[in-house]
């Protein structure tokens, strides 16, 4: 069970759901993979829910994450990956940059063992358990975004949805950081994919 270096209650909160958010993090970069290769040529330039980014902009966004997440793994500071992985990471090929980035990223989260304790990101110093948690909550979302700008199926892997709620729950940083997320809105449904929509301020038709 993940150590959150919290109050009890959060891990438990949390633990109730699975046992690590490593062991869904190579499945959940895997449906992100088939989202971006079924865009359609006339869907890279859609909106997102996103503010201001398009379907290629979000595909360039998790890239980033994806290509930073070997480093965090490892334990690098951000100060030490420097600014290798800023401009224009797509190439006018969003498919095949995110396929390179899911080459980097996919096997480190399978090598559990070699993981840093702690990694350092925008939030300082935390668990490597909570960043796996942060980066499941991204992909997942995200995955919700890219369908919507890309006009597909919109349905999303409810183990990982529920994973990413009781992370909610357990009022991470990642709600109080700077800016990740928009307002909470009305849930659509109690279901919850609706519910973990309108928590991180998506509203679903």
């Amino acid at each position: 069970m993940p150590d959150f270096s919290h109050d009890g209650a959060r891990r438990a909160r949390v633990g109730r759901v699975t046992a690590d958010a490593r062991e869904l993090l190579p499945a959940a970069i895997d449906r992100f993979g088939t989202r971006v290769h079924a865009v359609g040529d006339d869907r890279w330039a859609a909106p997102t829910p996103c503010a201001s980014w398009s379907v290629a902009d979000l595909v360039g966004h998790l890239c980033f994450e994806h290509l930073w997440a070997p480093h965090e793994l490892a334990g690098t500071s951000m100060e030490q990956v420097g600014d290798r992985y800023e401009g224009d990471l797509l190439h006018d090929d969003p498919a095949g940059a995110w396929d390179r980035a899911a080459a980097r990223s996919r096997p480190r989260w399978t090598a559990v063992a070699e993981h840093a304790p702690r990694v350092h990101t925008i939030f300082g110093w935390i668990p490597v358990a909570e960043y796996a948690e942060q980066m499941l909550l991204d992909l997942t979302v995200h995955e919700w975004d890219l369908a919507r700008g890309a006009g597909l199926d919109e349905r999303v892997d409810p183990d990982a949805v529920g994973r990413a709620l009781a992370y909610l729950d357990a009022d991470p940083v990642m709600l109080t950081g700077p800016g990740l997320f928009a307002d909470p809105v009305p849930a659509r449904s109690d279901g919850p994919q609706d519910r973990l929509l309108a928590r991180l301020g998506r509203r679903v038709r």
